[in-house]
């Protein structure tokens, strides 16, 4: 017997199945997908590996040469399944990554790192023992003690909670009155939550779930305006999927969704819910992948990472907010959730629900061309109407002499709101609280040394660079012309922070961005206090445009809308409706009607217009138009190649080289765009070029580039990195 080893490195020269003689102790326990020990390279140092393919001497074809033995195996249970292997192999042909990437993203970190599932020896009563055969007291005390606690404390907890002695508990073990059992304990997800009781439905929802449950199509998209109850939805699904006793995955894009989610599901299904996102500890993720592969979880709850967790008898896959870029990854392998949902979808056989206020114009075409069942949800479950938008231009304001962040009507509307006793949330995509220190003398812009972007400026006095990190202590003084005239310009939500406390000292303020959700379960904190109405105004970035939902809520401001709208990106337009619909979903939730106000220098740009007007078939028109003229998807694809290096020169003909290698590959109806340097050209001191492939090009296509790109490489792999992502979220 022979086995196929994918060595866990992240060489490339290596990135292909190795042979491997089993031997013949361990014949009997060995599969595909297990972990083992191998000897590799010259001085066959023992390496990790992972069973690919079992093969069998008649397999191999004119095989004459000597072979290894695998050393040993790793663990009692294979890692990996046959399933895991098929979506290994879809990763690597579609989003052009090494074997090792995609194993990586299937199993926890922790596995490599000889993480185990934590035990414990808890005390149990003997159940087949009477209450009438104790007959001391003492005995029955304890045994009582024991019977409303079993199975949850160990010896050393029942002597220190229950003031028994050891001697007592040890006696009663050896009678046959209490007995000892290793459980396994789990590290995380253990809050218990209120219990959430099932809602009434509306005809819209009924509707949606009875197509979906009773429908032969496998693929759905669900278009439901904000407030619309797609959340009770999919609860629905969930408890006819565990009826039937499959299982789950329900996938949303901000690990800040995460808590509201939690507290839904748990709140109904109890400790069957499993959660997965990164913020999670080495031990805790782990725990959540071993208890879904020993099928203890069935509802598997998290980020995109949580599509790859090992479920037994899946059937059902949703993808809530859709529409949403964190759904594509940015790192090897650079995979969209959707593409690799409806993939698992396909060989499991398996439901796969998608849902938006505002989806993706990709989905949205597919759904009507007839590959996802569009259906469409247009009223909010209590039957109010969509919160009432406002554009304020600013540059009236500006031409006012009101020079603040915040036009007139939005202080007003937040005064009155907070007199009413309601909250606010006010939306800046930008966090810091200065986008840029420049000289007002000489127009200098104080940029990170070692990336081509500005650094902002946060009100503990130091400039960061939101790339590598860089912090450096903010200077007065110009280090070009050495003048004092150096003026803060832009916003971010700092500052923000500070103008609102000025304006309304006596409301309080939460902030919620990168910085103030660094640390673990702050998101969870930040999210119940504003609930929980221990603070008036919330002001946030994308964490707060989505999902979350907050009944005394009832105005929303979006202070840059533009921000957006000026990023160099086919996507800017479709982007920026999405965000300002999504924000603005946020108010009038409850009871009261809702109010937004959009603050605007191009008040007049139909993506602005088509959300305040709450028309999206009209956005989605004018989109697509312009994507078929410039062939940009869903008509074509986009293969972006990145090429970095300290050293410019060395990079500069690496990448015209590649250029002239690239164009023996392209075919008339493909384009090479470059090559030329990337819009930030320098991050973290490497310079940065790229390669833009557009056309209507297939797998193999990809893979010829991957070759032909990897083979020039390997002369300077050491010098220069590569990367190619398939239709990337962004081209900076």
């Amino acid at each position: 017997m022979y086995a196929e080893i994918i060595i866990n490195s992240d060489a490339l020269e290596i990135d292909k199945p190795f042979t491997y003689k089993v031997p013949s102790e361990l014949q009997d326990k060995i599969g595909i997908g297990f972990r083992v020990k191998v000897p590799f390279g010259p001085k066959s140092r023992p390496i990790e590996g992972f069973v690919f393919s079992i093969l069998q001497e008649d397999d191999l074809i004119n095989f004459n040469y000597r072979v290894k033995e695998i050393l040993n195996i790793c663990d009692d249970y294979a890692i990996l399944t046959n399933y895991d292997m098929e979506v290994i192999k879809f990763l690597r042909r579609k989003y052009l990554c090494k074997f090792i990437d995609a194993i990586r993203l299937m199993i926890p970190v922790g596995i490599m790192k000889g993480l185990r599932e934590k035990k414990k020896k808890v005390v149990l009563v003997n159940e087949e023992i009477h209450e009438d055969q104790l007959d001391k007291e003492n005995y029955k005390k304890l045994y009582d003690f024991v019977a409303s606690n079993n199975g949850i404390y160990t010896k050393t907890e029942i002597v220190s909670n229950g003031c028994f002695s050891l001697y007592l508990l040890n006696k009663l073990i050896e009678k046959g009155i209490l007995k000892t059992e290793e459980q396994t304990v789990f590290r995380y997800n253990t809050r218990i939550y209120d219990t959430d009781s099932n809602k009434k439905l509306t005809r819209e929802q009924e509707n949606c779930l009875n197509t979906i449950l009773n429908s032969p199509d496998q693929k759905y998209l669900i278009k439901g305006v904000t407030g619309s109850g797609k959340t009770e939805v999919y609860i629905r699904l969930v408890e006819e999927m565990l009826r039937q006793n499959k299982s789950t995955i329900v996938l949303v894009p901000e690990i800040s969704l995460t808590p509201q989610m939690i507290e839904r599901f748990k709140g109904r299904f109890g400790e069957n819910v499993a959660l997965f996102h990164s913020r999670l500890s080495d031990g805790e993720r782990f725990d959540e992948w071993y208890r879904v592969k020993e099928g203890k979880a069935k509802l598997v709850i998290g980020a995109r990472s949580a599509l790859f967790l090992p479920l037994q008898n899946l059937g059902l896959i949703i993808i809530d907010e859709e529409h949403e870029n964190t759904y594509k990854s940015e790192h090897n392998p650079k995979y969209h959730t959707r593409e690799v949902s409806e993939f698992i979808c396909e060989i499991k056989d398996c439901k796969l629900v998608m849902g938006s206020a505002t989806p993706s114009i990709e989905s949205y075409y597919k759904a009507i061309r007839g590959e996802y069942k569009l259906i469409e949800m247009h009223k909010r479950t209590n039957g109010k109407e969509m919160p009432h938008m406002e554009i304020v231009d600013m540059r009236e304001e500006l031409k006012s002499k009101n020079l603040s962040l915040f036009s007139r009507k939005l202080l007003a509307e937040i005064e009155a709101t907070l007199k009413d006793k309601k909250q606010v949330i006010l939306f800046l995509n930008r966090r810091g609280y200065s986008t840029f220190i420049s000289c007002r003398s000489c127009g200098y812009v104080f940029k990170c040394p070692e990336c081509d972007v500005s650094m902002t400026y946060h009100k503990n006095g130091y400039l960061i660079c939101h790339y590598c990190g860089r912090a450096e202590k903010s200077k007065t003084v110009c280090p070009k012309c050495n003048s004092k005239y150096v003026k803060f310009f832009g916003a971010g939500t700092e500052r923000v922070e500070l103008e609102v406390k000025k304006y309304f000292p006596k409301s309080r303020v939460l902030r919620m961005d990168v910085d103030t959700t660094r640390h673990k379960n702050s998101h969870e904190s930040i999210y119940n206090c504003f609930k929980n109405g221990e603070a008036d105004i919330l002001i946030g970035t994308q964490m707060v445009s989505k999902g979350l939902d907050f009944k005394n809520v009832t105005l929303v401001g979006v202070l840059a809308a533009d921000m957006s709208l000026n990023l160099p990106d086919y996507r800017a337009s479709e982007r920026t409706y999405q965000i300002i619909t999504q924000v603005a979903g946020r108010s009038g939730r409850g009871e009261d009607e809702g109010k937004v106000i959009v603050q605007s220098y191009t008040p007049n740009h139909y993506s602005l217009k088509c959300a305040q007007e709450e028309d999206y078939e009209s956005l989605f028109k004018e989109e697509i138009k312009i994507r078929r003229l410039m062939e940009n998807p869903p008509f074509g694809k986009i293969l972006l190649i990145v090429g970095s290096s300290k050293f410019e020169e060395k990079l500069t003909k690496f990448m015209y080289t590649l250029e002239a290698d690239l164009k023996k590959l392209v075919v008339d109806d493909l384009t090479i765009l470059g090559p030329v340097p990337c819009i930030i050209s320098k991050l973290k001191e490497n310079y940065r070029w790229q390669i833009i492939i557009k056309g209507n090009f297939d797998d193999e296509f990809s893979e010829k580039v991957k070759d032909t790109l990897y083979l020039l490489n390997k002369s300077v792999y050491n010098e220069i990195r590569v990367s190619i992502d398939i239709n990337p979220n962004n081209m900076t």
